[in-house]
């Protein structure tokens, strides 16, 4: 199958799109607000079987659909397996597979890389780029503090200055917490005990630490409304792995709302259901870095569609969806 991503102001618009380039036999695989703009992303596809050609005759490849289309359901049944496990919401898993199953893999762990790839944006922070003072929110216990602290040391490492400014003041150790890292570290640490109150220093890349939020707080979110859309701010929502996809997706959805733009996954090394995470990122939330371990001098990762499939699909699974194809194939051998 033909793959193609249409970009317009409305869906009409998008879907009008479609009809005229791929024709009325297109199968729409997924749809996206695009974030930062007002164009929505639609994903189509459509088989060289149905495809009319310049004089307006199909092609005769129809001859091979019915062998092709055993392989691409052995191929949506192993992805499907797989996305289950990881208690993926329907929509998002439909999305998934649909578009795994036109991108043409033979593999498994290959279509799905495909997917990802195409249906979510991975954009890790570059820190001797970055421009921007870098906002870390989210819920309680998400891990932002340690995300600080861990991007803090990857900026050092790269002889980056940072500065670090903490407005979670009312958190038991939370001050102390970062203290002792940047101690280490050497680099400067304010606190500000509201985010109203935060001031920049331009020679320095800096990094704000928030106290966790109920992103079901109107009232508690106000000041980080505010703080965001003055556009100063580059906000990543820090998210741990392992929620519900429901819920996940929520929030995402309240912190999409507010402006904040990048998602960083946090305890990839101790969760075993990622579905959360595809369902915060399918609210149009880019994935950024993730935290994959506690130790601070290694403990993020640049998130990529390989990196994520390796923990929606590990080693083990990978051999037994390459046991069902080879065994699926022998079948039709026989």
């Amino acid at each position: 199958m033909r793959l193609k991503t249409f970009y317009a102001k409305t869906m009409t618009e998008a879907m009008q799109m479609v009809r005229d380039t791929l024709g009325e036999d297109a199968i729409i695989v997924a749809t996206r607000e695009e974030p930062n703009s007002k164009a929505v992303r639609v994903t189509a596809a459509v088989d060289p079987a149905f495809e009319v050609s310049t004089n307006g005759a199909q092609t005769n490849s129809w001859l091979q659909y019915d062998d092709e289309e055993q392989e691409d359901h052995d191929l949506a049944e192993v992805i499907e397996d797989t996305l289950l496990r990881h208690n993926v919401a329907d929509e998002v898993s439909e999305q998934i597979i649909s578009c795994a199953t036109v991108i043409g893999y033979p593999r498994a762990e290959q279509a799905l890389i495909g997917a990802l790839e195409h249906l979510y944006v991975f954009r890790p922070f570059n820190l001797k780029t970055q421009k921007k003072p870098i906002l870390f929110v989210g819920p309680s216990g998400a891990g932002k503090t340690l995300a600080v602290a861990k991007m803090a040391t990857r900026a050092t490492l790269q002889n980056v200055p940072v500065k670090v400014i903490t407005a979670d003041t009312q958190r038991a150790g939370g001050t102390e917490q970062l203290a002792a890292f940047t101690r280490i570290l050497k680099c400067p640490l304010q606190q500000a005990e509201t985010l109203d109150t935060i001031s920049f220093d331009d020679g320095y890349l800096t990094l704000i630490d928030t106290a966790g939020i109920n992103p079901f707080d109107q009232e508690a979110l106000k000041p980080l409304a505010r703080i965001i859309s003055k556009g100063t701010v580059d906000a990543v929502c820090v998210m741990p792995a392992g929620l519900d996809a429901s819920e996940s997706y929520d929030i995402a959805r309240i912190f999409m709302a507010l402006g904040v733009r990048m998602l960083m996954p946090t305890r990839l090394d101790t969760s075993r259901r990622l579905g959360g995470l595809l369902g915060a990122a399918s609210s149009g939330l880019i994935f950024a870095d993730a935290a994959h371990s506690p130790d601070v001098a290694d403990g993020l990762t640049a998130l990529n569609a390989q990196i994520l499939t390796r923990y929606l699909m590990p080693p083990t699974d990978r051999t037994a969806s390459s046991s069902h194809t080879t065994t699926t194939s022998r079948k039709k051998a026989g």
